[in-house]
């Protein structure tokens, strides 16, 4: 049994979703976890497990583009509080006497478990862009770069990473680990089914999807916009967990943003999958470029309705293509977590407690 502290990026409900399904392993198995984080990721998971608030790094958005200056000022305030936050955290570690943190792209708790000489597990699919080699367009590069200077700043001093992909990858730093995605249970034990609607999620507004879809011959089951209502051939929702992944089982099709998560989601229960990334975050491009190289979907800097339409007519060779995923759970992922916890929660008394024996 080990005493944990478990960091949790706030920003998306991604991290939160496989931190769910991490630290309810972890307590099953008989270990104390204690989790930090902020955002959404502290209201996903405050009511489930010992979650303290912290602060952490939030971006601004419009018309599916990060908003740099607006994103760069709102974290520049935030500052102190994030100083507080490491100071918390310290104060945390003090008293509940973790022997091991676990990261999940969370500086806070990164920073503290280097104070205070703890070892650090970072759990994350961001180190993809940092830990693997990855191919990516040329335009891209210089995003990549910054991309790949962030990842290594927000989380850095790991005695391991564990790093999660659905698709293959080369290792370059030999304390990484690749993995395929967690998934929620209820993702594992969904039923499909393929009725006649493409399921459409936007985290961030753009209102000009609307338009299109209304304009073509196909049901929408759309999420992202806060509303219950009928128009047309659109029927949109709230947001609601148990609805919104009945309605991704029976989908033919997903049109979103290129989260990490729903992807990963997307392919297990083999939905196509047309992706639209945020501009200014090289993660969902990376995303967006290799669902699309594995030939599970399609993705476009911009949409249009001749976009949109192109991609249902292709559904056939996107599911046909989608056969070749391998499916699989946790397992191995779970094991590791179990050999990395053994190893570095060795404690004093146990070394005591084999001295007395001797």
């Amino acid at each position: 049994m080990a005493k944990i502290l478990y960091g949790v990026a706030g920003e998306g409900s991604g991290h939160s979703s496989r931190a769910k399904e991490i630290i309810t392993y972890l307590e099953k198995q008989g270990h104390i976890v204690k989790v930090v984080s902020h955002g959404k990721g502290y209201e996903n998971l405050k009511d489930i497990f010992d979650v303290e608030k912290i602060s952490g790094l939030h971006f601004s958005y419009k018309n599916n583009q990060v908003q740099y200056l607006p994103t760069v000022f709102k974290n520049l305030l935030n500052v102190p509080d994030i100083a507080q936050s490491v100071e918390k955290t310290g104060k945390i570690i003090d008293s509940f006497e973790p022997q091991i943190v676990f990261s999940d792209f969370e500086p806070v708790s990164c920073i503290a478990a280097n104070i205070k000489k703890l070892p650090l597990i970072s759990l994350d699919n961001q180190h993809r862009l940092s830990n693997t080699k990855i191919n990516y367009p040329e335009k891209y590069k210089t995003e990549a770069l910054a991309a790949t200077i962030v990842t290594k700043l927000m989380i850095f001093n790991s005695i391991a990473c564990l790093v999660i992909g659905f698709a293959p990858a080369q290792i370059t730093n030999k304390k990484t680990f690749l993995f395929p995605p967690i998934l929620r249970r209820e993702v594992l034990d969904a039923k499909t089914k393929d009725k006649n609607y493409i399921l459409v999620y936007l985290t961030t507004p753009f209102q000009e999807l609307i338009g299109m879809l209304k304009n073509i011959n196909k049901k929408f089951v759309v999420y992202g916009f806060n509303q219950n209502k009928k128009e047309k051939n659109i029927v949109f929702k709230k947001a609601n967990q148990k609805n919104f992944l009945k309605d991704l089982a029976s989908c033919e099709g997903v049109i979103a943003n290129a989260g990490f998560t729903l992807i990963s989601e997307s392919f297990y229960l083999h939905k196509p999958y047309l992706a639209l990334p945020v501009t200014g975050q090289f993660e969902q491009i990376l995303n967006a470029f290799q669902l699309e190289t594995l030939g599970y979907g399609k993705y476009w800097d911009q949409l249009n309705k001749e976009k949109i339409e192109s991609f249902l007519y292709n559904l056939g060779l996107y599911k046909k293509n989608l056969k070749k995923y391998k499916k699989e759970d946790n397992s191995k992922i779970f094991k590791k977590i179990d050999e990395l916890i053994q190893k570095n929660t060795f404690s004093t008394k146990k070394l005591l407690g084999i001295f007395k024996i001797i």
